[in-house]
C-alpha cells in the first residue's frame, strides 16, 4: 500500500509517495513523458492542467499500468483531485481504490 502525501508551499508544489512496509519515500513522477498538461508542475482544488497531472500521476504510478491511467485520469481528476482544497493532503491506496471502483463502474470498464 502507498500513501501520497501532497504539500503546496511558497515556492513549490510536490507529492511524495510512501511505500507501506519500506524504508523509502520518493517524489512522485509527473509522467509528462506520457501527459504533458502542465510542465511547471502539480496542482489541486480546482479542475485545470495541474490537477489533471496530478492524477495522471497518481493513477500511473499506483496502476502501474498507463493505459489504464489514461482512461480514468481525468474523471479521477474531477471525483477526488479538484475536491482538495487544503495546502497539504493525504491519499491512501485504498481511497484511489475506491475512487477507481467507482469511475471504472461509471465508463463500463473493469480493473
Amino acid at each position: 500500500m502507498k500513501r501520497y502525501t501532497g504539500q503546496r508551499t511558497d515556492r513549490q508544489t510536490f507529492v511524495v509517495v510512501q511505500v507501506e512496509n519500506a524504508d523509502h519515500e520518493y517524489l512522485l513522477n509527473p509522467r509528462i513523458d506520457l501527459k504533458n498538461h502542465s510542465p511547471d508542475g502539480f496542482e489541486w482544488g480546482y479542475g485545470g492542467s495541474g490537477p489533471a497531472q496530478l492524477a495522471f500521476a497518481i493513477l500511473a504510478d499506483h496502476l502501474e499500468d498507463d493505459g489504464r491511467a489514461e482512461d480514468t485520469y481525468q474523471r479521477f481528476k474531477e471525483l477526488v483531485i479538484a475536491p482538495l482544497k487544503d495546502e497539504a493532503w493525504v491519499l491512501t491506496s485504498q481511497q484511489v481504490d475506491r475512487a477507481l471502483k467507482e469511475i471504472e463502474q461509471e465508463i463500463g470498464i473493469h480493473g
